[in-house]
């Protein structure tokens, strides 16, 4: 703690503070950080404050011949001796820190809050403080000049096909003629990092992204010890979608799941991200009751905001718009009812002149077509060409010919009298529960927390991709979305850190092949088959913060630090020897704080292997391992 005097001192100092808008919260706490960057870069109206206080006036500044001197190494000093973190913390973390002209290196550098790792997740839904996993959430704010390597592809290991005949040796992957792979893949391994990894093989080629984040709902264990609870979550978000966005097709689209804590500022995000005119729903789905104890009112629904990489090019799948007394069309190929609609524009901005992008020659079963009002006169089409075109290649238009006038039309099919999926309010009481319950039984145990529901998952693909398409879901969870499309014949990717991708995702996928009657099994006759292939990121630096998480206490941790000193990559901004200096006081930190500190000593860059270090002997990299790697990009061909 500090003594008596430097309480009153930092008393004085924030009551003064916090008279300056710009320095206090919404919630009316001191902006700590933003006041200790001001005072690194001399800033006259912070300076101009402290001169107005005599007893700051007297402690911050040096008087030199008639001019005092702000001494700003005393005042960031001491704003830190009183930061978020725990002051025994802070101190000893400084202690062995390098400096270069006195200050810190940290405090060189202008920094951003970034992700370079995850170390939970979160079930979707989580609201209740009795459901939450009792595991802690390290976050880390990292100087932008240290990431160098953290992006770059990975190593893979453990490379295995599961078959109907079980588990196989990896042997190679399958690639379809433009040279891309066609196996599902499970993958294990930082949600952040794999998705980088990802680019250099699926850039452009995913149709459909499908994911269910923790909400920081406040009491889901994504909790932190600072205020930067919300600002943190998104960007923990932005990170991994910005990245997600270059692995869509030019015609994907992604559906993410969230519920009333952060939906409105994701949805703010995602107007950056993905451009606000890519917008399509915000979907509300009602898929369990609300609690009886609300103190206000009862949340009863979650949200699921759908937007497009490119809305021009979207295809909605249509299929459920039921009304029996329109579909007077029959498919010959696939023998389904369906009614059609005009793909030219009509109403009040339908001339050429209103929209002359929307105007253009289409070639058509050997017709060249362009679109016309009943008056003859020029008028225009209501998609763009390469949407119109997409179309087409799907056998979704038709042409009708009348008085030797050529029009196009969109196909809309029946099905079995569903609700209305371009409804945008899904009241979904008939499958509430049905997520726990299916895991229930495949596993005999209640292994996952509100998984959601098969039928759900089932909704989403079949309105936004066709058999084959590639489906991504990187909070993969209890495996919902791969076997949902595995059961509906589309390649997947699924993403997950947590061990139980191998007892509860990769598990499921296995009862999938063998031919499980659960979920939506019985409404696509699924009869088991297939395959999919399980990898992990090669870990290097993530071993050692994997041990210092299952560590049980203080000993433990120091057989770790003397294993670190040996074998890690440490932060470029530590010196190794202070920590020895000072291992008295480390002893003197709480647990918790003493795990953080060795976390914090890791270089981010090493946590698992990088593409780069794959023939380098310090990382060990096995035959199998580099046979794996090299297969997955392509390095030898």
């Amino acid at each position: 703690m500090l003594p008596n005097k430097s309480m009153k001192l930092y008393a004085t100092l924030e009551k003064l503070l916090k008279t300056e808008a710009n320095f206090v919260t919404d919630e009316g706490e001191l902006k700590k950080w933003v006041v200790i960057s001001k005072a690194q870069n001399y800033d006259a109206e912070l300076i101009g404050l402290l001169l107005d206080e005599p007893e700051l006036k007297a402690h911050f500044f040096i008087p030199v011949k008639d001019v005092l001197v702000f001494n700003q190494d005393l005042f960031v000093e001491f704003m830190e001796q009183k930061n978020y973190l725990n002051d025994s913390y802070t101190s000893y973390k400084n202690k062995i820190g390098l400096t270069i002209n006195g200050k810190f290196l940290n405090q060189r550098n202008e920094v951003a809050l970034v992700w370079p790792y995850k170390d939970c997740v979160l079930e979707g839904g989580q609201s209740r403080e009795e459901d939450k996993r009792e595991e802690i959430f390290f976050n880390e704010v990292l100087a932008q000049d240290e990431i160098n390597q953290l992006l770059e592809p990975k190593a893979l290991t453990n490379a295995k096909t599961y078959t109907v005949d079980g588990e196989k040796a990896f042997e190679c992957f399958t690639r379809n003629e433009e040279g891309t792979i066609t196996d599902n893949l499970i993958i294990k391994g930082n949600n952040l990092l794999a998705l980088h990894s990802l680019k250099e093989e699926f850039t452009g080629k995913v149709k459909l992204i499908y994911i269910d984040p923790p909400y920081n709902t406040g009491k889901d264990g994504f909790g932190y010890n600072d205020n930067f609870n919300h600002s943190t979550w998104l960007t923990f978000m932005k990170n991994r979608l910005e990245v997600a966005k270059e692995l869509l097709k030019e015609d994907g689209v992604i559906f993410i799941h969230c519920d009333d804590n952060e939906q409105a500022y994701l949805k703010v995000l995602l107007d950056e991200i993905f451009v606000r005119d890519n917008f399509i729903s915000n979907i509300v789905w009602k898929g369990r009751g609300g609690r009886q104890d609300s103190k206000y009112i009862a949340q009863i629904h979650e949200t699921i905001i759908v937007f497009a990489k490119n809305k021009e090019l979207l295809i909605i799948n249509k299929n459920k718009v039921i009304d029996d007394s329109k579909y007077s069309f029959l498919d010959n190929k696939n023998g389904k009812k369906y009614k059609i609609q005009l793909i030219r524009k009509w109403g009040s901005n339908s001339k050429r002149e209103d929209r002359p992008n929307l105007f253009y020659e289409v070639e058509f079963e050997g017709k060249k077509i362009l679109p016309f009002l009943p008056n003859g006169a020029d008028g225009c089409w209501r998609w763009s060409k390469q949407k119109l075109y997409k179309a087409i290649e799907n056998d979704l238009v038709v042409k009708i010919e009348k008085e030797n006038k050529i029009e196009l039309y969109e196909k809309l099919y029946e099905t079995d009298g569903s609700k209305e999926i371009v409804n945008n309010s899904w009241i979904e009481e008939t499958f509430s529960g049905q997520g726990a319950k299916h895991l229930e039984i495949l596993f005999s145990d209640k292994v996952f927390n509100y998984p959601k529901p098969e039928p759900l998952i089932k909704q989403f693909i079949e309105i936004a991709s066709l058999e084959n398409d590639i489906i991504l879901d990187y909070h993969l969870g209890s495996g919902t979305t791969a076997a949902v499309a595995h059961k509906m014949k589309r390649q997947y990717i699924g993403i997950e850190q947590m061990n139980y991708i191998d007892d509860v995702s990769a598990e499921r996928l296995k009862k999938v092949i063998a031919g499980e009657q659960g979920g939506i099994s019985r409404s696509v006759n699924w009869q088991g088959g297939g395959s999919f292939t399980y990898l992990e990121l090669k870990k290097y630096n993530q071993t050692f913060v994997d041990k210092i998480q299952e560590a049980k206490d203080t000993k433990a941790l120091l057989v770790i630090w003397e294993e670190m000193k040996a074998k890690s990559f440490m932060s470029y901004n530590i010196a190794i020897q202070k920590q020895e200096q000072h291992i008295e006081e480390f002893k003197q930190l709480t647990f918790e704080e003493q795990q953080k500190l060795l976390i914090t000593l890791l270089d981010k860059n090493q946590l698992y292997v990088n593409l780069s270090s794959l023939h380098d002997n310090d990382f060990e990299c096995s035959a199998e391992e580099v046979k794996v790697t090299e297969d997955f990009y392509q390095l030898k061909k």
